[in-house]
Protein backbone atom coordinates (compact mmCIF):
# COMPACT_ATOMS: atom_id res chain seq x y z
CA UNK A 1 0.00 0.00 0.00
CA UNK A 2 1.23 3.37 -0.82
CA UNK A 3 1.39 6.16 1.76
CA UNK A 4 1.47 10.14 1.86
CA UNK A 5 2.42 12.38 3.70
CA UNK A 6 1.41 15.71 3.97
CA UNK A 7 3.43 18.32 5.65
CA UNK A 8 2.15 21.75 5.71
CA UNK A 9 4.50 24.53 6.46
CA UNK A 10 4.17 28.01 7.15
CA UNK A 11 7.03 30.61 8.37
CA UNK A 12 8.82 27.13 9.65
CA UNK A 13 12.25 27.37 8.10
CA UNK A 14 13.96 27.27 11.70
CA UNK A 15 12.36 23.82 11.64
CA UNK A 16 13.19 22.23 8.07
CA UNK A 17 16.16 21.05 9.36
CA UNK A 18 14.22 18.58 12.08
CA UNK A 19 12.42 17.59 9.35
CA UNK A 20 15.19 16.08 7.96
CA UNK A 21 16.65 14.61 10.67
CA UNK A 22 13.66 13.36 12.66
CA UNK A 23 10.91 12.62 10.10
CA UNK A 24 12.84 11.57 6.64
CA UNK A 25 14.95 8.23 8.96
CA UNK A 26 11.44 7.43 10.39
CA UNK A 27 9.97 7.49 6.43
CA UNK A 28 13.04 5.73 5.00
CA UNK A 29 12.28 2.96 7.93
CA UNK A 30 8.92 2.86 6.20
CA UNK A 31 10.06 2.68 2.98
CA UNK A 32 11.85 -0.52 3.91
CA UNK A 33 9.36 -1.77 5.80
CA UNK A 34 7.02 -1.74 2.77
CA UNK A 35 9.09 -2.75 0.42
CA UNK A 36 9.10 -1.34 -3.48
CA UNK A 37 7.54 -4.22 -5.59
CA UNK A 38 5.21 -2.44 -7.50
CA UNK A 39 5.65 -4.03 -11.55
CA UNK A 40 6.11 -0.20 -12.56
CA UNK A 41 8.90 -0.19 -9.76
CA UNK A 42 7.00 3.24 -8.87
CA UNK A 43 7.94 4.60 -5.34
CA UNK A 44 6.10 3.12 -2.51
CA UNK A 45 6.23 6.20 -0.77
CA UNK A 46 5.87 10.00 -0.83
CA UNK A 47 6.46 13.32 1.00
CA UNK A 48 4.32 15.96 0.06
CA UNK A 49 5.24 19.51 1.80
CA UNK A 50 2.90 22.39 1.13
CA UNK A 51 4.28 25.85 1.79
CA UNK A 52 1.25 28.14 3.00
CA UNK A 53 2.66 31.28 1.75
CA UNK A 54 5.38 31.54 4.18
CA UNK A 55 7.06 34.91 4.18
CA UNK A 56 10.52 33.57 5.12
CA UNK A 57 12.40 31.18 2.86
CA UNK A 58 10.69 28.15 3.80
CA UNK A 59 10.39 26.62 0.33
CA UNK A 60 13.80 27.42 -0.89
CA UNK A 61 15.23 25.80 2.41
CA UNK A 62 13.12 22.88 2.09
CA UNK A 63 13.56 22.43 -1.81
CA UNK A 64 17.59 22.73 -0.81
CA UNK A 65 17.63 19.85 1.59
CA UNK A 66 14.85 17.51 -0.16
CA UNK A 67 14.34 18.20 -3.62
CA UNK A 68 18.27 16.91 -4.75
CA UNK A 69 17.48 14.18 -2.64
CA UNK A 70 17.45 10.55 -4.83
CA UNK A 71 15.56 8.11 -2.24
CA UNK A 72 14.95 4.58 -3.40
CA UNK A 73 11.50 3.98 -3.04
CA UNK A 74 10.39 7.64 -2.08
CA UNK A 75 9.32 10.72 -4.12
CA UNK A 76 9.34 14.70 -2.70
CA UNK A 77 6.62 16.90 -4.22
CA UNK A 78 6.49 20.79 -3.45
CA UNK A 79 3.56 22.58 -3.65
CA UNK A 80 3.57 26.53 -2.73
CA UNK A 81 0.74 28.87 -2.11
CA UNK A 82 1.08 32.30 -2.76
CA UNK A 83 -0.51 33.84 -0.19
CA UNK A 84 -0.85 32.54 3.25
CA UNK A 85 -4.30 30.60 3.14
CA UNK A 86 -4.35 28.33 6.86
CA UNK A 87 -3.77 25.06 7.58
CA UNK A 88 -7.39 24.00 6.48
CA UNK A 89 -6.67 25.03 3.02
CA UNK A 90 -2.45 23.66 2.61
CA UNK A 91 -4.17 19.98 3.82
CA UNK A 92 -6.43 20.25 0.78
CA UNK A 93 -4.40 21.03 -1.02
CA UNK A 94 -2.11 18.57 -0.27
CA UNK A 95 -4.91 16.16 -0.59
CA UNK A 96 -5.67 16.73 -4.06
CA UNK A 97 -2.32 15.85 -5.24
CA UNK A 98 -1.83 12.27 -2.48
CA UNK A 99 -1.70 9.14 -4.48
CA UNK A 100 -1.39 6.71 -0.87
CA UNK A 101 -3.99 4.31 0.01
CA UNK A 102 -3.18 5.97 3.27
CA UNK A 103 -2.29 9.66 3.65
CA UNK A 104 -0.53 10.93 6.68
CA UNK A 105 -0.61 14.48 7.95
CA UNK A 106 2.09 15.81 10.38
CA UNK A 107 2.59 18.59 11.76
CA UNK A 108 6.12 20.44 10.30
CA UNK A 109 7.13 21.83 14.11
CA UNK A 110 7.37 18.29 15.67
CA UNK A 111 5.14 18.41 18.55
CA UNK A 112 4.42 15.29 18.13
CA UNK A 113 7.13 13.11 17.39
CA UNK A 114 7.83 11.58 14.17
CA UNK A 115 9.44 8.94 15.50
CA UNK A 116 5.70 7.29 16.59
CA UNK A 117 4.32 7.76 13.30
CA UNK A 118 4.94 3.61 12.44
CA UNK A 119 3.23 2.99 15.74
CA UNK A 120 -0.01 5.22 14.93
CA UNK A 121 -0.28 3.29 11.76
CA UNK A 122 -0.36 0.16 13.05
CA UNK A 123 -3.59 1.12 14.45
CA UNK A 124 -5.25 1.24 11.50
CA UNK A 125 -6.13 -2.26 11.87
CA UNK A 126 -9.35 -3.60 8.87
CA UNK A 127 -12.06 -1.85 9.99
CA UNK A 128 -10.40 1.50 11.06
CA UNK A 129 -10.65 4.30 8.91
CA UNK A 130 -9.17 7.28 10.55
CA UNK A 131 -6.18 7.16 12.93
CA UNK A 132 -5.54 10.21 15.45
CA UNK A 133 -3.21 10.78 17.68
CA UNK A 134 -4.79 11.75 21.55
CA UNK A 135 -2.78 13.41 23.94
CA UNK A 136 -6.12 13.98 25.59
CA UNK A 137 -6.52 10.54 26.25
CA UNK A 138 -6.02 8.45 29.60
CA UNK A 139 -2.40 7.06 28.22
CA UNK A 140 -1.54 10.10 26.65
CA UNK A 141 0.05 13.46 27.86
CA UNK A 142 1.37 16.82 27.47
CA UNK A 143 4.89 17.87 28.01
CA UNK A 144 5.36 22.04 28.16
CA UNK A 145 2.72 23.19 26.13
CA UNK A 146 1.60 27.08 27.19
CA UNK A 147 -1.83 26.89 29.65
CA UNK A 148 -3.92 29.05 27.23
CA UNK A 149 -3.40 26.47 24.11
CA UNK A 150 -4.23 23.34 26.21
CA UNK A 151 -7.78 25.55 27.31
CA UNK A 152 -8.73 25.78 23.36
CA UNK A 153 -8.11 22.74 22.31
CA UNK A 154 -8.58 20.58 25.39
CA UNK A 155 -12.10 22.72 25.74
CA UNK A 156 -12.97 22.39 22.31
CA UNK A 157 -12.49 18.67 22.08
CA UNK A 158 -14.21 18.42 25.61
CA UNK A 159 -17.88 20.35 23.59
CA UNK A 160 -17.16 17.40 20.81
CA UNK A 161 -17.14 14.74 22.90
CA UNK A 162 -20.02 15.60 24.11
CA UNK A 163 -22.03 16.34 20.61
CA UNK A 164 -20.19 13.68 18.72
CA UNK A 165 -18.63 10.36 20.30
CA UNK A 166 -17.67 10.73 24.14
CA UNK A 167 -15.62 7.90 23.28
CA UNK A 168 -12.94 9.92 21.52
CA UNK A 169 -11.17 12.15 23.75
CA UNK A 170 -9.42 14.34 21.17
CA UNK A 171 -10.92 16.42 17.97
CA UNK A 172 -8.13 18.93 17.33
CA UNK A 173 -4.95 17.24 16.40
CA UNK A 174 -3.42 17.51 13.22
CA UNK A 175 -1.07 13.91 13.27
CA UNK A 176 -3.56 11.84 11.51
CA UNK A 177 -3.74 8.83 9.41
CA UNK A 178 -6.75 8.69 6.74
CA UNK A 179 -7.41 5.87 4.20
CA UNK A 180 -7.79 7.29 0.61
CA UNK A 181 -11.42 6.86 1.09
CA UNK A 182 -12.10 8.94 3.36
CA UNK A 183 -10.25 11.92 1.81
CA UNK A 184 -11.87 11.51 -1.09
CA UNK A 185 -15.63 11.38 -0.08
CA UNK A 186 -15.52 13.77 2.91
CA UNK A 187 -15.30 17.43 2.20
CA UNK A 188 -14.33 20.36 4.51
CA UNK A 189 -14.35 23.46 3.92
CA UNK A 190 -12.55 25.51 6.63
CA UNK A 191 -9.04 26.86 5.63
CA UNK A 192 -8.22 27.65 9.46
CA UNK A 193 -7.19 25.34 12.01
CA UNK A 194 -10.66 24.29 12.27
CA UNK A 195 -9.86 22.21 9.08
CA UNK A 196 -9.24 19.11 10.87
CA UNK A 197 -11.93 18.72 13.14
CA UNK A 198 -14.25 19.56 10.54
CA UNK A 199 -12.81 16.53 8.44
CA UNK A 200 -13.00 14.26 11.63
CA UNK A 201 -16.41 15.22 12.67
CA UNK A 202 -17.49 14.53 9.75
CA UNK A 203 -16.38 11.62 8.75
CA UNK A 204 -17.68 10.11 11.73
CA UNK A 205 -20.88 11.58 11.39
CA UNK A 206 -20.98 9.74 8.26
CA UNK A 207 -19.75 6.25 9.78
CA UNK A 208 -16.21 6.07 9.28
CA UNK A 209 -14.54 4.67 11.74
CA UNK A 210 -11.91 6.62 14.40
CA UNK A 211 -8.96 4.90 16.69
CA UNK A 212 -6.99 6.87 18.73
CA UNK A 213 -3.43 6.71 19.23
CA UNK A 214 -2.21 7.93 23.15
CA UNK A 215 0.62 10.76 22.13
CA UNK A 216 2.51 12.62 23.44
CA UNK A 217 2.04 16.36 22.86
CA UNK A 218 5.12 18.71 22.99
CA UNK A 219 5.99 22.32 23.17
CA UNK A 220 7.94 23.68 20.06
CA UNK A 221 11.29 23.74 19.80
CA UNK A 222 11.44 26.07 17.07
CA UNK A 223 10.08 28.89 15.70
CA UNK A 224 6.21 30.33 16.81
CA UNK A 225 2.81 28.61 16.98
CA UNK A 226 0.65 30.23 13.83
CA UNK A 227 -2.75 29.84 15.63
CA UNK A 228 -5.29 33.32 16.67
CA UNK A 229 -6.81 32.07 19.42
CA UNK A 230 -9.53 34.23 19.00
CA UNK A 231 -10.18 33.45 15.34
CA UNK A 232 -9.49 29.72 15.85
CA UNK A 233 -12.42 30.00 19.26
CA UNK A 234 -15.12 31.55 16.87
CA UNK A 235 -14.49 29.17 14.43
CA UNK A 236 -14.63 26.32 16.04
CA UNK A 237 -18.09 27.82 18.03
CA UNK A 238 -19.55 28.27 14.99
CA UNK A 239 -19.11 24.89 13.55
CA UNK A 240 -20.03 23.45 17.00
CA UNK A 241 -23.50 24.94 17.07
CA UNK A 242 -23.89 23.32 13.25
CA UNK A 243 -22.80 20.27 14.94
CA UNK A 244 -25.70 20.56 17.52
CA UNK A 245 -28.32 21.55 14.87
CA UNK A 246 -27.36 18.67 13.33
CA UNK A 247 -27.88 16.11 15.81
CA UNK A 248 -31.61 17.73 16.50
CA UNK A 249 -32.22 17.31 13.18
CA UNK A 250 -31.24 13.62 13.29
CA UNK A 251 -32.69 12.59 16.39
CA UNK A 252 -35.69 14.32 14.58
CA UNK A 253 -35.18 11.63 11.98
CA UNK A 254 -33.86 14.37 9.44
CA UNK A 255 -30.62 15.69 8.04
CA UNK A 256 -26.88 14.40 7.51
CA UNK A 257 -23.58 15.02 8.15
CA UNK A 258 -22.65 16.89 4.97
CA UNK A 259 -25.07 19.66 5.67
CA UNK A 260 -22.47 20.77 7.57
CA UNK A 261 -20.95 23.48 6.37
CA UNK A 262 -17.59 24.60 8.08
CA UNK A 263 -16.03 27.77 8.22
CA UNK A 264 -14.50 29.56 4.91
Amino acid sequence: MKLSIIIPCYNESENVQNLLNELLPVVRGLVLRNGNDSPENKPSMEMIFVDDGSRDDTYGILYEHFGRNIEPGLSFKFLKHEKNLGLGAAIRTGFLIAEGDIILTVDSDGTYKFADIPDLLSCLNPGIHIVTASPYHPKGSVIGVPAHRLILSKGSSFIYRILVDRHIYTYTCLFRAYRSEVVKNIQFKSNDFLGGTELLVKAMLRGYRVAEFPAILYKRQYGVSKARIARTILSHLGFQWQVLQLRILSFLGIGRGENIKGNP
